[in-house]
């Protein structure tokens, strides 16, 4: 397993992260049902699979079937405390809309997951508007409430997600209040890093010294649907080459995968293994010869 510095956290970490969205979500991108028993043996398993394959990131939220992600994973990782000679980092996440409740928030989830301390917190986002970036940052806002429970020691490091490149994320980013990034970046969503201009949210996190974590890495199934929409015929497996894609960012430090099998964790652990398969986003962006 490959591992590298997770920004100024100074944690080590393994480039692929296992996604929890996909062991809590009901039939999310496949048929699934985490109070199915076949399918949570299934993710125990696979979890046990990332273990044994070295991968020592894991995320997680409340929000991935109202705590079934958090509860699953709470099982798995219970006594736990490394994976490939590292430490383990677990990560997990509260809502903008449960900024009146974060500790609550936060002592249920580390209930869920049987710890009594969590390596990162983030704020979950999908898009934030300015207002709310305004009340995210003012005083007394989310920001500093989690800087408090950073400081009591409830928390490791505090970070924040969004699948937007639009002035919140860059504002969230120049605070200065936040060690970790989450951003939506695969072959299909290339919004947070132009490499021939350069600019870019990934390139300002990393300016900033933050630890960056990328979502949605094989696209969550968009650029298949593509190709089978414009190519019916088609039997190629793109999915290294999606992975790949992500790896070789320089600026990426873990690319988080959800992985309900052990095969599938065994497929990409081997594929982040494959040195080989890295591409140049510069000769790939070049327009010129």
């Amino acid at each position: 397993m490959e591992y590298t510095k997770l920004g100024k956290t100074g944690a080590t970490v393994s480039r692929v992260g296992y996604g929890g969205a996909a062991a809590g979500l009901k039939n999310y991108l496949h048929a699934f049902d985490p109070e199915n028993t076949e399918d949570r043996r299934r993710i125990i398993a696979s979890i046990e699979e990332s273990l044994a394959s070295g991968i020592n990131y894991y995320d997680t939220a409340p929000a991935y079937g109202d705590g079934q992600s958090e509860a699953i994973l709470g099982e798995a990782l219970e006594g736990v405390k490394a994976s490939g000679s590292y430490p383990l980092f677990l990560s997990t996440k509260i809502a903008y809309r449960q900024r009146g409740e974060l500790r609550a928030s936060l002592e249920a989830s580390l209930k869920r997951l049987r710890r009594d301390r969590i390596d990162l917190l983030q704020i979950h986002g999908d898009s934030f508007k300015p207002e709310q970036t305004d009340d995210i940052l003012s005083s007394g806002g989310m920001a500093e409430q989690m800087l408090r429970l950073k400081e009591e020691g409830l928390v490791g490091h505090i970070g924040f997600t969004s699948e937007d490149n639009n002035d919140a994320v860059y504002r969230l980013i120049r605070s200065g209040a936040f060690d970790t990034v989450q951003l939506c970046y695969n072959f299909i969503f290339q919004h947070p890093y132009e490499p021939s201009r350069p600019f870019g949210s990934l390139l300002e996190a990393e300016k900033a010294g933050m630890g960056i974590l990328t979502m949605r890495t094989p696209t969550s199934g968009t650029f298949q649907r593509w190709i089978q929409m414009v190519n019916p015929g088609n039997t190629f497996d793109y999915t290294p080459a999606l992975i790949q894609f992500v790896l070789s960012n320089p600026y990426v430090d873990v690319a988080l995968m959800g992985m309900r099998d052990a095969e599938i964790v065994r497929s990409n652990v081997n594929i982040c293994n494959d040195f080989e398969g890295r591409i140049s986003l510069d000769e790939l962006h070049s327009r010129y010869v």
